[in-house]
């Protein structure tokens, strides 16, 4: 009676696949994913790919099919897995959604690759097979060392910061720091000058310092008032912050200047005429 209701089965489904070659419901798959240039198409390959391979990934996990039947579907799944990479990439030449990218990784939990060999994976029982534990038990290779000659071969000016400034991007961002810092001085100084309203301990003594060795120099003269009335006056910040110079040789005034060429211009003339005479 079993025997009856197999050759029944067999016989429809033999009908079934007729009739569906004849309507062309049922295509086969392209050998080549770019062969294909329907959006639709290609998810329906897709999605028969992922069928597949969660198929033979239940079949595999049964230790009792024996080593080559197991190594078989291994070996069949790594190909499914290729090929459905092969689709997806061709959905997103096609304008489809990048599977590859966003999609779930539905099937990378259940295989795992042997350390310092990537692409291939091993699945279920085929994990547990003689000269397959092996390799997942043993250490990864260490990575190799580079030699000195190596590591020299891509040094030059630019490791040592010479073509900082050839980009054109530092010195911007330098002038913009440093203008920066000087905003914040100046603001800090303005505080600071309208909270106490007089300059500090410290710059008070560097001033009149410099204002008594000046009066050392200037008493003569009688131009000590009018230097001290010029230092209060500065109140630009600016020429607050700029660095002080000081004269180690005494620096000749406007009239000592006039009375020096008066002087020579009278001993030039002194000389004509005596050698005339």
């Amino acid at each position: 009676m079993a025997r009856n209701a197999e050759k029944a089965m067999t016989t429809l489904a033999r009908w079934r696949a007729a009739k569906e070659a004849e309507s062309g419901e049922k295509d086969r798959r392209p050998y080549l994913a770019s062969e294909c240039s329907s959006l639709p198409k290609c998810e329906k390959y897709r999605l028969e790919i992922i069928r597949e391979i969660s198929k033979k990934v239940a079949q595999i996990q049964n230790a009792g099919l024996g080593e080559f039947r197991i190594r078989d579907l291994n070996d069949e799944i790594n190909k499914l897995l290729r090929e459905k990479r092969h689709w997806e990439n061709q959905i997103s030449a096609l304008g489809g959604p990048h599977y590859r990218r966003y999609g779930p990784k539905m099937f990378d939990a259940e295989g795992r690759e042997v350390p310092g060999n990537r692409g291939y994976k091993y699945f279920g029982a085929a994990k547990d097979l003689p000269g397959v534990r092996e390799l997942f038990e043993q250490e990864p290779p260490a990575p190799q060392r580079k030699t000195r000659a190596e590591l020299m071969k891509d040094i030059d000016a630019e490791y040592y910061g010479y073509r900082d400034d050839d980009d054109g991007t530092l010195i911007p961002i330098e002038d913009r720091i440093e203008r920066i810092a000087i905003q914040k001085a100046l603001h800090e100084w303005k505080e600071k000058m309208s909270r106490d309203g007089h300059i500090d301990e410290e710059e008070e003594e560097e001033i009149y310092g410099s204002l008594k060795a000046t009066n050392d120099d200037t008493a003569e003269t009688g131009d000590t008032e009018d230097m001290i009335a010029s230092t209060t006056a500065v109140t630009d910040p600016l020429e607050m912050l700029a660095p002080r110079f000081t004269a180690h040789v005494p620096v000749p005034t406007q009239k000592d200047i006039e009375e020096a060429l008066l002087k020579k211009r009278k001993q030039e003339l002194l000389e004509k005429y005596v050698g005339t005479d």
